[in-house]
């Protein structure tokens, strides 16, 4: 056994015993985050416009700092941008991480000094989590992998700026880099399938134990070694033992992921965004996430139900209920306020308070008063496939048929099938009743003959990766949406049918 891994114990005892000190006194950890980030902001540009000198309560606070999406935020990273220091959060931010947004184009999220550690911390600790849980600390003195966007940076207004997973490849411990896989120069690639071709010449040699990125991509680089090796991934990388994901749900890729590696591998599951790093696996044995009160984020949520409402309620961590969606707000050391990320969680815990992502806000199919939510169609899948095992999913999206050619409109699921079920009408019959079963609101239309049952379109192999690489979004974090109100993705997929 190497120096990490024999570290590597103590260190993560220590890690998980300050981890549940705080989880022991939740709400009064995130009512001093509250305060802490507002004293910190108060003679910041956003802070004087907010008057946070006068906040005392969460009550002041909701009074005074109204719940934002970034568009309605961007004036103030435009300060940023122009050169303006104390915006946000004291000082300028160390990075902006930039992401693709559906209605504002690029969106600049800051990164402070002080936030930086949520995201790179947290990483960590999740694996920490895993050594102490499982006593397993072999695979760090092994070779691993995180299938990233390029490490290279631009500078806008003198600030460092790139994707997230980029960012947070500069803050590798350094003793780890001489384990880390692919080489920085190869990393630095922008077209994804010359840069996993690359990576793959670099790793097919290397003793790989731990593979970290989204589901998909992963997924994809595991196709490309089999058809380079004709192997399974447990031959090609024998002591490969731990998966590392997030991004997306990964059970509609469980059951490919695995038949590719050949056999069963541990797993830890993180949830990460540009805008904190919110929660991971703790528990190998559960399958929802810790969700992280002490890192310098003070959350609130908004039940899913009354987003869009002119007033909605906002909730702070002590006041949320069981198995109900909701919005998730953060507040943070970043200088980000009253900021909607889009995601919703369910939780599965209030001792300690765990989740579990239940789907995007403005992700969900509602062009008859439906409201399917991404929950409820990976449900369904995940169910059909199990009454089909013989069925392998690759991807699958769904949206609305509202004008059909003939009869009554539908929702329309286009899937990509690594292997097509047995029965297809079967399938269909299946993802059907459990749909009806999950929405009650799915099931009045249907019985009310205003909607017809859904139909699956079978696509084409690569199909979504095609697409993905047609609007310049081919690997790294970025994914296709598990299901839109709108038929613009549908109808790019719908010409590629099998």
């Amino acid at each position: 056994m190497g120096i990490r891994a024999v570290l590597s114990k103590p260190f993560a005892a220590y890690v998980v015993k300050q981890q549940q000190k705080w989880m022991e006194k939740s709400a009064e950890t995130q009512a001093n985050w509250r305060n802490k980030l507002v004293s910190t902001a108060k003679n910041t540009v956003f802070g004087i416009d907010h008057k946070f000198k006068d906040i005392q309560t969460y009550e002041d606070f909701k009074q005074a700092v109204p719940v934002r999406d970034y568009e309605e935020l961007k004036p103030y990273v435009n300060q940023i941008l122009e050169g303006k220091s104390d915006v946000l959060w004291p000082g300028k931010p160390l990075y902006f991480a930039k992401t693709s947004g559906t209605t504002s184009g690029t969106k600049y999220i800051p990164i402070s000094n002080e936030s930086i550690h949520n995201h790179i911390d947290s990483a960590r600790n999740a694996v920490l989590n895993y050594v102490h849980q499982t006593g397993k600390s072999v695979f760090l003195d092994k070779k691993f992998i995180f299938l990233s966007g390029s490490p290279i940076l631009e500078t806008k207004a003198g600030i460092n700026t790139g994707r997230l997973s980029g960012i947070s490849n500069h803050h590798v411990a350094a003793y780890l880099r001489a384990n880390q896989m692919p080489s920085y120069e190869t990393n630095c690639i922008e077209d994804w399938e010359q840069k996993l071709d690359r990576i793959i010449d670099e790793t097919l040699s290397q003793n790989m134990s731990v593979i970290s990125g989204i589901p998909p991509w992963v997924q994809m680089y595991f196709d490309k070694i089999t058809e380079r090796t004709g192997k399974k991934i447990k031959d090609v990388f024998p002591d490969f033992d731990l998966f590392i994901y997030g991004g997306v749900n990964f059970e509609p890729y469980r059951a490919k992921l695995f038949e590719s590696i050949g056999k069963k591998v541990d797993s830890i599951e993180l949830y990460p965004a540009s805008e904190g790093f919110l929660a991971y696996q703790d528990m190998p044995d559960r399958n929802d996430l810790l969700l992280l009160l002490n890192t310098g984020i003070f959350y609130e949520f908004i039940p899913a139900d009354e987003y869009f409402d002119e007033n909605p309620t906002r909730l702070s961590i002590e006041q949320v209920e069981l198995n109900k969606n909701y919005a998730v707000i953060i507040n943070s050391n970043a200088g980000l306020w009253g900021y909607s990320i889009g995601d919703t969680v369910k939780f599965t815990s209030l001792e300690p308070y765990r989740v579990i992502v239940s789907g995007r806000i403005k992700h969900f199919i509602s062009a008859f008063g439906e409201h399917v939510i991404g929950e409820e169609v990976e449900k369904a899948m995940k169910y059909a496939v199990e009454r089909h095992p013989e069925t392998e999913v690759t991807e699958f999206t769904v949206a609305p048929m509202v004008a059909a050619k003939e009869g009554l409109p539908y929702h329309e699921w286009l899937v990509e099938f690594a292997t097509p079920p047995n029965n297809p009408e079967a399938f269909a019959r299946d993802l059907e009743s459990k749909m009806v079963e999950l929405n009650s609101y799915y099931e009045d239309l249907i019985v009310g003959s205003i909607l017809r049952p859904l139909v699956v379109t079978s696509l084409r192999r690569n199909a979504f990766i095609d697409y993905m690489k047609s609007i310049g979004k081919l690997g790294g974090q970025n994914k296709v949406p598990r299901l839109a109100n709108d038929r613009k993705i549908a109808d790019e997929l719908g010409e590629m049918r099998a």
